[in-house]
């Protein structure tokens, strides 16, 4: 991937009953490359998932999918294209940020009830993108990032904030 050609996030993850959206900012290239979300082998998301959801890593990718779906979990970016040279947050250039159409799939979806953004930078990204074409956003929690970037917190303690955060009872 190149240095100045823009990135393209997935089609959302969602299902009617949706009652919470959880937002990257952009799949880095693991996940581009194998047209997978958090598909990068020390991301902790799916294992958090599976701790959560039992939607975990030993579970085949469509599997996965369909358990956070079940369970009223969606998934999106909030950066429908952006440019970002390498696979960091840190990366992405500012200027070339196109968010997704959060407005319009929380329209579509108005069960979501809370946004949990992964990590600082897709809340910054939303905070400047989206919440402004918001009429009533839902409630909206940060969590810490599952990036394999993000390793000083810990496993527990991500997953203690994942399972407060989503509003998992398990």
């Amino acid at each position: 991937m190149s240095d100045t050609c823009p990135v393209r996030s997935f089609p959302p993850v969602v299902a009617p009953g949706a009652r919470v959206l959880v937002l990257g900012s952009m799949p880095g290239h693991a996940s581009l490359s194998a047209q997978r979300y958090y598909a990068h082998p020390r991301n902790l998301f799916w294992p958090i998932m599976g701790a959560l959801f039992e939607a975990g890593p030993e579970l085949a990718y469509a599997a996965r999918l369909r358990r956070l779906q079940a369970c009223g979990i969606a998934l999106w970016d909030v950066a429908g294209e952006c440019v970002r040279p390498g696979s960091l947050d840190a990366r992405i250039r500012a200027d070339t940020v196109v968010a997704n159409d959060i407005a319009g799939l929380l329209d579509a979806h108005p069960g979501i009830q809370r946004l949990c953004f992964n990590g600082a930078t897709a809340e910054t990204l939303f905070r400047r993108h989206v919440l402004p074409t918001l009429a009533a956003p839902p409630e909206c929690v940060r969590l810490p990032s599952t990036s394999p970037a993000h390793a000083s917190m810990g496993f527990a303690a991500k997953l203690e904030a994942w399972r407060s955060g989503l509003g998992a009872t398990v």
